[in-house]
């Protein structure tokens, strides 16, 4: 990735350093440098991890300033089996997609293509004329009519009204016509084309009325196929022309082709037949493969990508929607997506309340927003979100610092993996901000 010669950060140290050279000196230097013994910290608690079992390998990039520090651990395969990891691995970053779904909409919006808060039932008809359940735990046929339509914002908030229903085993009768139709949230991903998908979607009464409850995904996949109605084209043909090729991000899509099949690993997951201690490899048989275009380019979690195109799209994302003199979104439209816009009840309801990281995040348009520092990895104002299948992004204006974090081992709970926590300590104390 080539970064822009100068962050915000640096174009305001080197208007200091031209009007007062004698008091910046050192000071400029030591604000752009990562803590080595940090860097060595992170790397030998990553290895660490390999060798405990707990991934087969992993990638990370820092990014501060101008400053930029890869490193890698383990292998393709558990037990030191297979290629080393390397900068150029490719992996599945499940839901670091719906940041990336939610730029290409916004893209669309100021284009005049879609609209935010407009109604998206000419482009989706299926969404016209909802029934919405009297009750999230009642039968399929006890409903109200939709007290109003469904926007491009509720989907990009996930409040449109039907996704994830929080409650393990499956107890509710909207859980268990999602999974038969094929489109309950799951690391298996739609296999059915977009319109297929649409028209099983749209045969189900939505869980909540339109704008009022937060259920995790579904809005997403729902938001990628808005994306192709609107532009008549596949979802990924349109993020390759907006997004992917101007970034030179030449590694993601939404399958890997052969010719780069030898550097995307194999992934893991919890043995959940056996009570999910151990770790064995997810392929076909399990519901997961890459190697082919699928039938429906999820937008909710279908992407595969490297550190260095991911860093490509945050840094877009951090310098206001422009990177390498290129303008890719409005500053004012990447301040709006990167605010808080759910209630404070929806931040606290049932089916919301895990995914808000202890009340410390709230959600924007395609993302966590940081509110306080619950976790490691939040800071106020900062944004991005974490990846089922073993991923986690964020990008913190306030420190200047874009985190990437890149492992094949699949979350196994709603809690996040010790490794995702131990990457983001040592990414703060890196910067010498813990």
């Amino acid at each position: 990735m080539t970064p822009p010669s100068l962050s915000r950060r640096g174009l305001l140290t080197g208007v200091a350093a031209l009007a007062f050279p004698s008091l910046i000196g050192n000071r400029a230097v030591a604000m752009n440098q990562l803590s080595a013994n940090a860097l060595e910290m992170l790397k030998n608690t990553m290895e660490a991890h390999v060798a405990e079992g707990r991934m087969a390998g992993a990638t990370w990039l820092l990014r501060h300033d101008a400053v930029e520090h890869v490193g890698t651990a383990g292998t393709f395969a558990l037990n030191g089996e297979g290629a080393p990891m390397a900068r150029d691995t490719i992996f599945r970053v499940a839901s670091l997609t719906k940041p990336v779904t939610a730029a290409v909409a916004m893209m669309l919006v100021e284009d005049g293509v879609l609209t935010l808060d407009g109604s998206v039932d000419d482009l989706l008809p299926e969404l016209a004329d909802r029934r919405v359940l009297k009750s999230l735990d009642g039968p399929l046929d006890e409903t109200v009519p939709a007290n109003r339509s469904v926007t491009l914002r509720q989907l990009l908030t996930m409040t449109f009204g039907l996704g994830a229903i929080m409650v393990f085993p499956e107890a509710y009768p909207i859980q268990k016509a999602m999974r038969e139709a094929g489109i309950a949230p799951s690391w298996v991903l739609p296999k059915m084309p977009s319109d297929a998908y649409m028209k099983k979607l749209g045969a189900l009464p939505l869980a909540a009325q339109p704008g009022e409850a937060f259920f995790y995904n579904n809005g997403f996949d729902v938001a990628g196929i808005l994306i192709e109605r609107a532009t008549g084209q596949r979802l990924g043909t349109v993020m390759e022309e907006r997004l992917f090729a101007p970034l030179g991000m030449k590694d993601t899509g939404f399958h890997v082709s052969v010719k780069k099949q030898d550097r995307l690993p194999k992934q893991y997951g919890p043995d959940f037949a056996n009570g999910g201690r151990e770790l064995i490899a997810f392929g076909s048989e399990q519901g997961v493969d890459f190697t082919s275009t699928p039938p429906m380019d999820s937008g909710a979690g279908g992407m595969v990508s490297t550190l260095d195109d991911y860093a490509s799209f945050c840094c877009m994302m951090l310098y206001g929607g422009t990177l390498g003199g290129r303008r890719y979104l409005k500053a004012e439209t990447v301040a709006e997506m990167t605010r808080d816009q759910l209630t404070p009840a929806q931040k606290m309801a049932p089916h919301a309340t895990m995914f808000m990281d202890e009340g410390g995040a709230g959600w924007g348009l395609g993302m966590s927003v940081g509110l306080r520092r619950t976790r490691p990895w939040l800071t106020p104002g900062n944004f991005g979100w974490n990846g089922g299948f073993g991923t986690t992004a964020y990008t913190d204006p306030q420190n200047g610092l874009v985190g990437i974090f890149l492992s094949q081992s699949m979350m196994a709970s709603p809690e996040p993996p010790q490794t995702y926590v131990d990457f983001w300590k040592g990414a703060y104390r890196a910067i010498g901000a813990a």
